[in-house]
């Protein structure tokens, strides 16, 4: 297991799937402004969740997010798009509802780095959000991303176009959690 000073990452558990399905992708409202797909209703063990992990994809490392006072499932993390060649990747984060506004996504964020950059040997990550998203700019910012652009209009979220922000972070800028 990853450890951030409140939160560990850890392999996905198949007793995790059915909570993170209720949690975060059956709200439809969650699961439109954190997807890059259209939402869709998904029967529960269904093989076409995104939350479901295929082991052989090289270009993705998902994760659980849990307390490590406990052990308790507070969400999901992921190292996503990953570029061997180019050696950079993206960053993906939700907390289920009742563990937002505690800390644990700027911890999973730092988690996430430390695993991009040491354990990866990765150069860049990067993170998109809408524009809105204050609790992921403020988790990206405080762990040393930079805003470097937004993309307007480019994020259909519930009948509207929203601008999503662009943060990178390089391997050389990052300043670890001591």
């Amino acid at each position: 297991m990853l450890r951030g000073s409140k939160v560990g990452l850890r392999a996905r558990h198949e007793d995790d799937i059915p909570v993170l399905h209720a949690e975060l992708y059956d709200d439809v409202v969650n699961a439109s402004r954190s997807g890059t797909h259209p939402w869709r209703p998904l029967t529960p063990g269904s093989t076409d969740s995104p939350l479901t992990v295929d082991d052989k994809n090289e270009r993705q490392a998902p994760f659980s997010v849990v307390e490590l006072d406990g052990g308790t499932l507070v969400g999901t993390a992921s190292l996503w798009g990953i570029d061997a060649h180019n050696r950079s990747a993206h960053i993906g984060l939700g907390l289920l509802p009742v563990s937002r506004g505690k800390g644990y996504g700027t911890d999973a964020v730092a988690a996430l780095c430390h695993y991009g950059f040491v354990v990866r040997g990765l150069r860049r990550l990067q993170i998109e959000t809408l524009a809105d998203n204050a609790a992921m700019l403020g988790a990206a910012e405080r762990n040393g991303f930079v805003r470097e652009g937004v993309l307007r209009s480019s994020a259909w979220v519930m009948g509207a176009f929203l601008d999503e922000v662009l943060l990178g972070l390089l391997a050389d800028d990052w300043a670890p959690a001591r």
